[in-house]
């Protein structure tokens, strides 16, 4: 993931650019964020643009993220970006480092269902949300806390009143040339570009760096990945990264395994996340070992896993964690579960304050963030431990076979983590490993002694994090 930023960048532009320059070039008198421009040529239509802003110098390495993921919608009572600039304290409490944005530009209106990835252009900052200066605001307040942001990019398919619709030739077309909805979906709101013209590709890229320049975002969450083919994919990072001095976070939405290949650092963990409820609803705890192996066994060194607990699909279309996890202390477990057993965490808009109801994302439901205040700080307790903690990043693990408790080993040169987890809704007496009898330990967050004897008693839902120097 470590790449490279830069001061200045020049890209295509739109034909309209021409008119904007004389407004650019007074800006970039005027204000300090702007740099000199350098011409870029791609090929393409060339115009100067400005790099905003001093590109990202923190970014973390892949395997130290901690990722939040914003629903606009729901994440404040306004709904828009200045809802999250007013809340970047509250995520930096929870040490989150990346801030992935849902999509942010203005949603379709035909056939619409009032779905974000319905992107009816790709260039701009849809006034639900705010502006483009807004998402700078935005971009500024998080560098400046040491959290990049990422935005959501939804390149399978567009709005059917995109602009781009006056290319047919870019989308994909049924046996009569009609122009047609993804194949295999339901999406009907959305139509379905056409991977094998140029054009429309260097377009997308095009619209990709666009971001990169006007707003200085980090890298992308890529919507759909799996139904983009893996060239396309390879050609947009390699332009990308072409760019000197840049570090991004490139997220995959699947699980292809070309999708490191092409540049990805992270792609879903979904077969943990079914294992994950399927333990918490009787299945033996030892099946989450063999499903975090199975997925690991096809990551390259130096990438990983996305894993979560929910993410914006799963809270509106399936449950919420209160829900799926039977209450505040069964998520909490599931949760330290997910966080510490491998990969790179993910919380999502409402988690964190045990959110019962759906979280719908085609319409606003504001989340109440005076909801279980003790739950806000057990998680940022977590979070505090994990993202102190080398040993947590780990990916290799000794663990201990066990129908009820996920027990599992982390070590360092320096340090050992022991992590525990009642999986059942019900007290269990948990008889330890030869190795972890009678040994010492510090609770790692309430820092109080802990003296392990031949077995322990675990409430309902309880865990226990420890750590040894």
């Amino acid at each position: 993931m470590k790449r490279a930023g830069i001061s200045v960048l020049c890209i295509h532009a739109t034909t309209s650019m021409h008119r904007l320059f004389p407004l650019l070039f007074l800006v970039a008198l005027s204000c300090h964020h702007e740099a000199e421009p350098t011409e870029h040529n791609n090929g393409e239509n060339d115009s100067i643009r400005f790099q905003y802003g001093t590109p990202f110098g923190n970014m973390p390495a892949t395997e130290d993220i901690i990722m939040y993921e914003i629903n606009l919608r729901a994440f404040s009572a306004t709904g828009d970006l200045q809802g999250v600039i007013n809340r970047l304290d509250a995520l930096d409490s929870l040490g989150i480092n990346v801030i992935w944005l849902m999509p942010i530009h203005p949603t379709g209106e035909i056939k619409s269902v009032h779905s974000p990835y319905s992107v009816k252009d790709y260039k701009t900052v849809s006034p639900e949300y705010g502006t483009l200066q807004d998402l700078r605001t935005l971009t500024d307040g998080a560098h400046s806390m040491d959290m990049a942001v990422i935005m959501d990019w939804v390149a399978n398919h567009t709005a059917w009143d995109n602009p781009w619709i006056q290319n047919k030739s870019w989308y994909s077309q049924d046996e009569s040339g009609n122009i047609i909805h993804p194949p295999g979906t339901n999406w009907e709101d959305v139509a379905d570009l056409d991977y094998s013209n140029a054009e429309m590709r260097l377009s997308m890229i095009d619209a990709m760096k666009y971001w990169v320049v006007e707003a200085n975002v980090d890298g992308f969450r890529c919507d759909y990945a799996d139904g983009v083919p893996y060239d396309f994919w390879k050609q947009a990072f390699d332009s990308l990264n072409a760019v000197p001095e840049r570090d991004y976070v490139f997220l995959a939405e699947g699980g292809r395994e070309d999708h490191f290949d092409a540049g990805f650092d992270l792609n879903y963990a979904w077969d943990f996340y079914g294992t994950l409820k399927a333990v918490f609803n009787g299945q033996s705890a030892g099946t989450l070992y063999a499903t975090h192996k199975s997925e690991y066994s096809k990551v390259p060194e130096g990438r990983h896993k996305l894993r979560f607990t929910t993410n914006h699909d799963e809270s509106a279309w399936d449950r919420t964690p209160m829900v799926l996890f039977n209450g505040e202390e069964g998520a909490l477990a599931a949760s330290v579960v997910t966080i510490f057993l491998g990969g790179v965490p993910l919380l999502y808009t409402g988690q964190e304050v045990g959110t019962v109801n759906n979280i719908p994302f085609f319409s606003n439901a504001p989340i109440d963030w005076n909801n279980n205040p003790d739950m806000l700080r057990e998680y940022r307790e977590i979070m505090r431990c994990y993202s102190e903690s080398e040993a947590a990043k780990q990916v290799g693990i000794t663990y201990s076979i066990n129908q009820n408790v996920a027990c599992f080993k982390k070590t360092t040169e320096s340090e050992e983590l022991l992590v525990m987890v009642n999986t059942r809704n019900n007290p269990v007496e948990f008889f330890l490993p030869g190795d972890l009898q009678h040994s010492q330990w510090t609770d790692a967050i309430s820092s109080q002694p802990v003296l392990l004897e031949s077995s322990v008693r675990l409430d309902n839902y309880q865990y226990m994090i420890l750590e040894q120097e």
